[in-house]
């Protein structure tokens, strides 16, 4: 039982497993800001937009059979909303990181030693050839 143990806490504390994890925690609160955006902000201005078009009630009865297509219709296009808004957040904050990064630092100049040791390197080179 012992090995188990310590089987399972090698696993639990793995990076991966604890990057996977804290993702998930951080991902499921972006989900929830994400959704309010949607929900509370583009969602309104793009009923205004479309008209307050609302798909969820169309439906076609075969025999005594409803199908409810229109639920479906109103879920791709929720989804390609909230797909869309991710897209633009994703992009925005990949443009902030893009300006966040400084210019790549030039080389620092070698060493006293290491231009010493350049020097010697060559001058032997030279008196080689």
């Amino acid at each position: 039982m012992k090995d188990f143990l310590a089987e399972f806490k090698a696993f639990a504390m793995r990076g991966n497993v604890v990057d996977l994890a804290v993702a998930v925690v951080i991902g499921a609160a972006f989900g929830k800001i994400v959704s309010s955006l949607v929900e509370n902000i583009f969602m309104p201005v793009i009923g205004i937009i479309v008209g307050g078009v609302d798909f969820t009630g169309w439906s076609l009865a075969v025999g005594e059979v409803t199908i409810t297509y229109g639920k479906f219709i109103q879920s791709v296009f929720d989804f390609v909303i909230v797909a869309l808004v991710i897209f633009m957040v994703v992009k925005a904050m990949s443009k902030m990181k893009k300006t966040e990064e400084a210019a790549p630092a030039k080389p620092s100049e070698p060493s006293a030693e290491v231009k010493l040791l350049t020097e010697i390197r060559d001058s032997l080179r030279h008196h080689h050839n």
